[in-house]
């Protein structure tokens, strides 16, 4: 399920579509460790990859550190699941 969630989200925001993508699920970890475990994963990947973090929420406090960082981002809420695609311009 979790697959196809992430493939309708990413389908659905401006992520690029071509390129590879990793999945976070952070449904189950209490604040502030989804923020904290986002940002660490992203300085782990390359600067091609979309992450696709599954929430329960909408990661309100995760958006100003992406914007600091230089990630565009777009959030979709899907049968209550939360999908946010993270990706860099460059």
């Amino acid at each position: 399920m979790q697959t196809d969630v992430t493939e309708a989200a990413v389908d659905r925001t401006r992520a690029p579509t071509e390129r590879p993508r990793e999945t976070l699920d952070v449904r189950a970890l209490g604040p502030p460790k989804p923020l904290t475990r986002t940002l660490e994963t992203l300085a782990d990947l390359d600067e091609l990859t979309v992450l696709m973090q599954v929430n329960n929420r909408a990661p309100q406090h995760l958006y100003p550190k992406l914007t600091e960082r230089g990630y565009e981002y777009e959030t979709i809420t899907d049968d209550g699941v939360v999908v946010t695609a993270i990706w860099q311009t460059k």
